[in-house]
């Protein structure tokens, strides 16, 4: 079959393309045990981890992953890993088959005791997050053992799952060997089934740990808004009762707060806008394990409302405040310049009156010096007319310098006297 010609391609269309396989879950047969490791890292713990098991593959004799590697699955046959690079943190699963005798009377095996021990002491970054999880075959297991063995039956939450065709047992608690459990009856369900419930119950667990982060850097926000809140409480009283000399200086303690609150929301608003996407996908989570109620004991969701709503509520108020006490600052900080404008205002009015009080000084001032002109130049003129009718007299001039010099006096007068107005008129006319 011809191949048809194709149009030019988007560089990315491939990459686009495949995002909706990305991370996809693996088929589960149980009974198997699971361990999720999340390792909390900065971009350069998460390219370490990229070397991590990159160096682990090899000891395998098996090809490492590239640098644009995000998701990888191997089999290394007695264990299986997952690998899952995200954009805060590396995710680690570990999962092996274990036999179920013996189960509830003894301690259970995680999936962890046959990774390399050195190997998962090294993983980069910092453990937020560590789940054993068990699924075993519901018939062969009630959930008396599992609470006496595995969970502590104070804190037991549990539920059916999978629209009923499971069962999940979980105490929220992080018990003595460092993670927190979970068992996980699988009834009849399909390993791609079993697969997907897997993950998005390891799921639930990081989306909570991720989404926690957003607590403390809460707490130690409402004391930094506390103080500001008081210090824009004071500034709002001195604002109202200051005189203009003090106008210059808590203009001055107002930008430095201003500075101060937007200093620590640019810190902390990418935290909280993270934790808030983390609870969303808690939330959606819940809702895709379909779970259902056993007698007596609460579900997942129940647990979570009342657990995680106050840790929610006070990273949403954090949030809300910070934007509160922005708008408020920036409203007192328009109106103080505002209140300098007018001011200033007020003293360029009161310096034009001046300055044109001063102009007119100058205008009369020019004026008499300008009559003085007037005379001196005339007295000049009439004198060089007089000289020159004493040399016309020689010459048959029937005046004496005197009369000419008195005749003279008007006429140069007025001469000078309109020749400056008319200069006058042509400067003030352009």
């Amino acid at each position: 079959m011809s191949i048809a010609l194709q149009p030019a391609q988007h560089p990315q269309r491939a990459l686009l393309h495949n995002e909706v396989h990305a991370r996809p879950p693996e088929a589960i047969e149980g009974p198997v045990a699971s361990t999720h490791i999340v390792m909390w890292a900065d971009a350069a713990g998460r390219e370490a981890s990229r070397a991590h098991i990159a160096a682990l593959l090899r000891d395998h004799h098996l090809a490492p992953p590239d640098g644009h590697t995000t998701h990888l699955r191997v089999d290394l046959g007695a264990w299986r890993i997952r690998w899952e690079l995200h954009t805060e943190f590396v995710a680690w699963t570990f999962t092996v088959p274990i036999a179920t005798e013996g189960f509830g009377e003894r301690e259970p095996v995680a999936a962890t005791s046959a990774v390399p021990r050195e190997w998962l002491a090294r993983l980069p970054g910092q453990c937020l997050c560590s789940l054993h999880l068990w699924a075993l075959p519901t018939r062969e297991f009630g959930s008396g053992s599992l609470v006496r063995h595995v969970l502590s039956e104070d804190t037991l939450v549990a539920a059916t799952v999978a629209d009923g065709h499971g069962e999940v047992y979980t105490d929220f608690a992080i018990h003595p060997d460092g993670s927190s459990r979970m068992v996980l009856l699988t009834g009849g369900m399909t390993p791609r089934r079993l697969g997907r419930l897997v993950q998005r119950l390891q799921e639930i667990e990081t989306y909570r740990m991720a989404a926690l982060l957003g607590l403390p850097v809460a707490r130690e926000a409402a004391a930094v808004l506390a103080s500001a809140e008081r210090e824009l409480a004071e500034l709002s009283d001195a604002i109202r009762s200051a005189n203009r000399d003090d106008e210059p200086v808590l203009l001055d303690r107002l930008t430095r707060l201003a500075g101060q609150v937007e200093s620590q929301y640019a810190a902390t608003h990418s935290r909280f806008s993270a934790s808030t996407a983390y609870f969303e996908l808690v939330d959606r989570r819940i809702a895709e394990i379909a779970e259902s109620r056993l007698a007596g004991l609460q579900t997942i969701r129940e647990f979570m409302d009342r657990r995680l709503s106050p840790a929610r509520s006070t990273c949403e108020w954090a949030a809300r405040r910070q934007e509160a006490l922005s708008r408020r600052v920036s409203r007192i900080s328009h109106l103080l310049r505002t209140r300098v404008e007018i001011e200033q205002q007020q003293s360029s009015q009161a310096l034009l009156a001046s300055m044109n009080q001063r102009q007119d000084l100058q205008l009369k001032l020019q004026s008499t010096v300008e009559g003085l002109s007037v005379a001196a130049i005339t007295y000049y003129i009439v004198g060089l007319a007089s000289y020159l009718a004493k040399g016309a007299q020689t010459l048959g001039w029937p005046l004496s310098p005197e009369t000419s010099a008195a005749i003279a006096i008007p006429v140069v007068g007025f001469t000078v006297w309109w020749s400056l107005r008319r200069l006058h008129h042509k400067m003030f006319k352009h």
